[in-house]
């Protein structure tokens, strides 16, 4: 059944976490009041600072893989193998290589340096070593930016929009249909997204999707750069299956194969999460503003080693929306100098990220207005 956006969140706030009453009035603050809260330093794009994040974690990365080789010949039992010594494996490479896509992802932003050719380079590298078109989707991420909370324009988990909140049981609120619509956007989510363009912005062809030049996600003159994007993922792919046919593909299923499902397990996580809560609007084109819209998102708490190894995307994504230029780096002292002018604006959420994904998965099936015809719509039950 329908519920009050106040009982909703009395529920959110049994699961503890959420402390703010949401507010629908335009803010009094503008984007040029918050940029002069930000300290200044935090503005500054280090190439080497960047460089270093970027280091770190491939030799992160390469430590676990070498350790990774040392598995199978471990002399403890096989139940302790693959109970233990691989799942580690896996947490661990799938967190580590999260926060290469993070940096990649500022690549996309410029946010890594100051010299577009180096963030292009680098974010072209590391993204389509974890199997992403980089152009294709910088292009898409960046109109998601652009149009963040909009029913219309935005690109990515758009929500089902209804006239009014519906006061009738349906069946995808049914347990077991709740479930595996969580665990199928939590596994093929992400491909999905890129191969059909599911839970974005309606286009009217029949096939959308971010390999097509031509895809109209696209304009004409972003078409030579999501070829390039479809060329790299290609010489990719054909690493890869030089290094099965070299290694054997048992070896490339447990090395890379499950580490990067694991990725694409954490990217759907946190975008999720980030978007998705019983308290953030969405907009009709005649409530609509960049501000308004850059404010519908949420920071989530990982606790200190995924927020660390995943470069604090998740609990800084509301200066990250409002400034996606700015350094991973400098975003958590660029939060804490915002919040003060945010007030009510700010949405933050402190309960497990797990316990938060079943919950706001099941309270967040349709957007719709609390009053008809009103440009404002609120996550339903």
């Amino acid at each position: 059944m329908a519920l009050t956006r106040r009982a909703v969140e009395e529920q959110v706030q049994a699961g503890a976490g959420w402390v703010r009453q949401p507010v629908e009035t335009k803010p009094a603050f503008s984007v040029g009041t918050l940029r002069k809260a930000v300290p200044a330093h935090c503005w500054q794009r280090s190439l080497w600072r960047s460089s270093a994040y970027l280091l770190a974690d491939l030799a992160m990365l390469a430590a676990l893989v070498y350790a990774s080789t040392h598995i199978d010949a471990a002399p403890v039992p096989a139940a302790v193998r693959w109970l233990a010594l691989w799942p580690a494996y896996w947490f661990f490479a799938g967190a580590v290589a999260t926060g290469l896509w993070v940096i990649a992802h500022e690549c996309g932003h410029q946010a890594f340096s100051d010299y577009q050719a180096v963030n292009d380079g680098v974010g072209l590298a590391v993204h389509s070593c974890l199997l992403v078109p980089y152009y294709s989707w910088k292009h898409s991420h960046r109109r998601h930016h652009s149009n963040t909370g909009s029913l219309a324009k935005d690109e990515v988990f758009v929500p089902d929009a209804r006239e009014e909140a519906a006061d009738k049981w349906e069946l995808d609120q049914a347990f077991p249909v709740r479930l595996i619509r969580l665990v199928g956007t939590l596994t093929i989510g992400w491909p999905l997204y890129l191969l059909f363009n599911f839970s974005s912005h309606h286009y009217d062809e029949a096939w959308v999707n971010h390999f097509n030049p031509w895809s109209p996600i696209f304009s004409k003159r972003e078409r030579v750069e999501v070829a390039v994007s479809d060329v790299a993922l290609v010489a990719v792919l054909c690493g890869l299956r030089q290094l099965a046919a070299t290694m054997g593909w048992a070896w490339l299923a447990k090395t890379y194969i499950v580490p990067y499902l694991i990725v694409n397990f954490w990217l759907v996580t946190i975008t999720l999460l980030q978007h998705t809560h019983p308290e953030l609007p969405h907009y009709t084109d005649d409530e609509w503003d960049w501000l308004r819209g850059a404010l519908a998102t949420v920071d989530r708490d990982y606790g200190w080693l995924l927020n660390s190894l995943h470069h604090h995307i998740a609990d800084t994504h509301v200066a990250h929306h409002l400034f996606s230029s700015m350094p991973h780096y400098h975003a958590q002292e660029a939060t804490a100098a915002l919040k003060p002018l945010l007030g009510d604006y700010y949405r933050s959420d402190s309960r497990p990220w797990f316990k938060a994904l079943w919950q706001d998965h099941s309270m967040c099936r349709y957007v719709a207005p609390d009053t008809p015809g009103s440009g404002i719509l609120w996550f339903r039950r």
